[in-house]
């Protein structure tokens, strides 16, 4: 069942599974995704005694802002924010964070800087934090091909399409970075709803221009972004969980990892695509399970 909470600026839709008084987990999606992402993996960890938590990120099912005036901000300190007042307002002790992709970079940037809130961290492919101040410089034209969908939504013209065609956008996405997943119509069926939020498109827009430094952030965050400019280790007791056929290209080194996670507790690579959770279910959960939450 959806529950909502009101945390910080937003109404956050969310659902829950297990025993309230078990150890905190929260599960947080990617784009384009939703919190059905976890609809196998949350169960598990639930018979395994722990309270799992999966909200709907800004702009995305249920979840509202708040305050018309309040920016649709989709920068990593807003994502941050936004999970941190979340585990204030369901009065969550010390939880296990584990996302992808959007939801692996606000667990690790709630990792980073509130770490008297983390038990622990589970992030696929490892540091996703974005150094913005690298954020205008050119990769290697491989990496480049992968971000077609950034650079398109640069434009007026990709916020027109996203807008006319959410759906269809999303779906292309899943094909093209979960090559070896066959999903079905049904699986998608249940996660695409959440695309017809009112703030989606300008969440997603505003998103992948700030992190080109096309676009201003939120001031709010202002001093956040800058405590995370540094790019400094996290330290809570962390997985890293590699997908190896990723669509959008192979995991980083393990040697970097080691450099972002003094306390790497281990690092298992799956051969599965970006929807990690969707696509390896079991050896999703047996990896926050690893945790000993």
């Amino acid at each position: 069942m959806v529950e909502t909470i009101t945390a910080g600026v937003l109404e956050v839709a969310f659902e829950r599974y297990g025993d309230p008084a078990g150890a905190p987990v929260v599960l947080l999606h990617g784009f384009p995704y939703d919190a059905h992402a976890y609809d196998r993996v949350a169960p598990l960890l639930a018979d395994r005694g722990a309270h799992v938590v999966v909200p709907w990120l800004r702009g995305y099912g249920g979840t509202r802002f708040l305050d018309e005036a309040t920016p649709r901000s989709g920068q990593q300190a807003a994502l941050a924010h936004d999970l941190v007042a979340l585990l204030e307002a369901l009065d969550l002790g010390p939880a296990v964070l584990a996302g992808y992709d959007w939801g692996g970079r606000a667990a690790c940037l709630v990792a980073m800087l509130w770490p008297e809130r983390v038990a622990g961290l589970v992030t696929v492919d490892g540091y996703n934090v974005q150094d913005l101040s690298r954020g205008a410089e050119p990769a290697e034209p491989e990496q480049e091909r992968h971000r077609w969908y950034q650079y398109y939504l640069h434009g007026e013209r990709g916020r027109r399409g996203l807008a006319a065609h959410r759906a269809e956008f999303a779906r292309l996405l899943w094909q093209e970075w979960s090559p070896g997943w066959r999903f079905t119509d049904a699986d998608f069926a249940a996660t695409a709803p959440a695309f017809d939020n009112p703030d989606f498109v300008d969440v997603v827009v505003h998103s992948y221009r700030h992190r080109y430094g096309l676009v201003d952030g939120d001031p709010a965050y202002a001093e956040t972004e800058a405590r995370i400019a540094p790019l400094p280790p996290i330290r809570v007791p962390t997985i890293v969980v590699d997908a190896t056929r990723d669509g959008l290209g192979p995991p980083p080194d393990p040697a970097e990892h080691r450099l972002h996670f003094p306390h790497l507790v281990a690092n298992p690579h799956l051969a599965v695509g970006h929807a990690t959770p969707q696509e390896a279910p079991r050896l999703f959960a047996d990896a926050v399970a690893l945790l000993r939450f």
